[in-house]
């Protein structure tokens, strides 16, 4: 990468940042147009929540393999792990977008005490972490592609991704429990 680049790292991930909140909060908030988009079969729409639950629990195997894969000085697998788990939260979040696009939110099927004391609370905080993790993703992202693996020691890069990877795990996890509340509990 450049050294502007390098130099802008925290810029960068701001721009990032706000840019890929931005589509999810234009996505959500029905800003974006389905007209935009080609819709896909019913079929299609149906399976997404199912594939990116799938995509979830893979992303869960490949951040932890990913992690135990530095904490044994595996520079090259930790790499080839995180850019996985980036690969598979990108594939995630555009099928995540377009359902949402197309279809709009998942009604909760459950009980509304449900609903209300355990669904509504566990979503907030899974929609929440999911927010706070995108920062430090791009953040340890950024860094890792800027710069020589030496001069990684010299930066935030394992406090960012520490916190990434932590964020992303139970976000993940959630985003699961969330999926079982909607599609499989109720």
């Amino acid at each position: 990468m450049s050294e502007w680049a390098r130099e802008n790292v925290p810029i960068l991930t701001a721009l990032l940042s706000t840019v890929a909140l931005a589509l999810v909060f234009g996505a959500v908030g029905g800003a974006i147009p389905s007209s935009l988009l080609p819709r896909a079969s019913d079929a299609v729409l149906a399976a997404i929540p199912h594939v990116n639950a799938a995509i979830s629990a893979t992303a869960i195997g490949t951040i932890a393999l990913g992690w135990r894969a530095i904490s044994r000085g595996n520079v090259a697998r930790h790499r080839a792990l995180m850019l996985t788990s980036f690969a598979l939260f990108a594939t995630f979040l555009a099928a995540y977008l377009y359902r949402l696009i197309h279809v709009g939110t998942a009604s909760f099927p459950g009980p509304e005490l449900v609903y209300t004391y355990v669904y509504l609370p566990f979503l907030a905080v899974h929609i929440l972490l999911a927010i706070v993790c995108v920062p430090f993703v791009f953040y340890a992202l950024l860094l890792a592609a800027t710069r020589p693996y030496e001069d990684l020691y010299h930066t935030r890069h394992a406090q960012a991704g520490f916190v990434a990877a932590v964020l992303w795990l139970i976000s993940f996890a959630m985003g699961i429990g969330v999926y079982l509340m909607l599609y499989h509990a109720f």
